[in-house]
C-alpha cells in the first residue's frame, strides 16, 4: 500500500514517467493505479484526442508502439493504456527497443495482470531504468485482516478484530471483492463508525455466530457444544460454508499451534510476532496449545490432510458434507 500511495502522490505532483508497467497476481492495485492515471493526467477536453485505451487481445506490440510514438494534440501529454496486456506475453520482449528510448510526451501504461515479466530478461532491466515497474503481489491469508483495517483507517473508519477476521475468512484474498463489500458498508454507515460483527452479519450476510472464525475458536477451546452447533449449521448451509475452506482454515490454525509449541518464548508478544497473528487473538492460541499437546497437534494435521482430500470428493462422493464435518470434529477433539 505504501508503494501505491507514493506512486499516486508522484503522479499527483506531476512527477510522471513515460512507461508504467503494472504487473502481478493481484489485479486490484493494477486497476486502481491505471484508473487513477486514466482519470487524472489529462483534462476532459484533452482526452478526446490524446487518450487511447487498447486491449492486448486486439493489438500487437507494433500497434502499441506506433500509438505511443504519436505526438499529443494541443496537450502536454498523450496517455495510452493497454488493458489485459498479459495477452501480449508471447511478444512482450519486442517492447525493448521502445523502452530504451520512450516518447517523452507519451504516458504508456500496461495492465499486465495475473503474471509478471521475466526479471532476468532485457525488457525488465530496461523498464527499471526508463519507466516504472509496479508488481502487485497476492496477500497471504494472514495479511488480509490487517489490509482491511488499514484501508478503512485511511477512510475514517475502524473495524473490530473479529469483524475483520470474519471478512477475511469469508471473502478470502480477493481484494476487489473485499473492497466492494467495504464500499457497501461505507454507504450505509457514517464516517467514524467502528464496523462490528453485527454490521457484517446484517449487511453482508455472514453469520457472526456460525462461521469458520467461531468454529476455530470453539475447537481451540474444546467447546464441544458450540462446535456441534456450528457444524450443524454448516451442514445445513453447505454452499455458504464449503468444507474445503473450513479444512484449509483449521489446517492453518493447527499448523500455527505446532509452531507455537516449538517456541522458546511463549509470551503473548512473542507468539503474535512468530505466528503473524493479531495480538488480540494471541491468548486464544496460547489456550488452544494447552488443550492440544504437540503430539496431538501433529496427529490432527495428518487428519486434516486426509479430510482435505475427502472434502474435494476423493473417496467420499456419497458422504454429505455435514457428516464429514461431524467425523472430522470427533477425530480432532477426542
Amino acid at each position: 500500500m505504501d508503494e501505491v500511495r507514493q506512486l499516486v502522490t508522484d503522479i499527483k505532483n506531476g512527477k510522471l514517467h513515460p512507461i508504467y508497467f503494472l504487473m502481478g497476481e493481484e489485479p486490484y492495485y493494477i486497476d486502481k493505479i491505471s484508473k487513477y492515471i486514466e482519470s487524472s493526467i489529462l483534462s476532459e477536453e484533452e482526452k478526446g484526442f490524446n487518450q487511447m485505451v487498447l486491449y492486448g487481445r486486439d493489438v500487437t506490440i507494433e500497434d502499441v508502439v506506433g500509438q505511443a510514438k504519436r505526438y499529443p494534440m494541443m496537450a502536454e501529454h498523450q496517455v495510452v493504456i493497454v488493458k489485459e496486456a498479459q495477452d501480449l506475453s508471447r511478444t512482450i520482449e519486442k517492447l525493448v527497443d521502445y523502452a530504451e528510448q520512450p516518447q517523452p510526451t507519451t504516458i504508456l501504461v500496461f495492465n499486465y495482470k495475473y503474471k509478471s515479466i521475466d526479471k532476468r530478461k532485457k525488457l525488465y532491466k530496461t523498464l527499471k531504468k526508463t519507466g516504472v515497474i509496479f508488481e502487485s503481489k497476492k496477500l497471504y491469508d494472514n495479511q488480509v485482516a490487517d489490509w482491511i483495517r488499514r484501508v478503512l483507517s485511511g477512510q475514517n473508519y475502524t473495524i473490530s478484530p473479529k469483524a475483520a477476521q470474519m471478512l477475511a475468512e469469508f471473502l478470502g484474498t480477493d481484494l476487489s471483492k473485499i473492497s466492494n463489500e467495504l464500499d457497501k458498508l461505507k454507504i450505509i454507515l457514517p464516517e467514524g463508525t467502528q464496523i462490528t460483527p453485527e454490521h457484517i452479519e446484517q449487511n453482508i450476510g455472514i453469520s457472526k455466530d456460525y462461521n469458520n472464525f467461531e468454529l476455530q475458536k470453539a475447537v481451540g477451546a474444546k467447546d464441544v457444544l458450540k462446535t456441534q452447533q456450528i457444524i450443524k449449521y454448516f451442514g445445513e448451509n453447505p454452499k455458504d460454508n464449503p468444507m474445503v475452506v473450513t479444512v484449509s482454515l483449521l489446517f492453518s490454525f493447527f499448523s500455527k499451534l505446532l509452531h507455537l509449541h516449538g517456541l522458546h518464548d511463549k509470551s503473548p508478544r512473542s507468539v503474535a510476532s512468530a505466528l503473524k497473528i493479531n495480538p488480540y487473538f494471541t491468548n486464544e492460541y496460547i489456550a488452544a496449545a494447552r488443550n492440544y499437546p504437540m503430539k496431538q497437534v501433529s496427529g490432527i494435521i495428518a487428519v486434516l490432510r486426509e479430510f482435505d482430500v475427502k472434502s474435494k470428493g476423493v473417496g467420499s462422493n456419497a458422504v454429505k458434507q455435514g457428516d464429514l464435518l461431524k467425523e472430522l470434529m470427533v477425530r480432532i477433539m477426542n
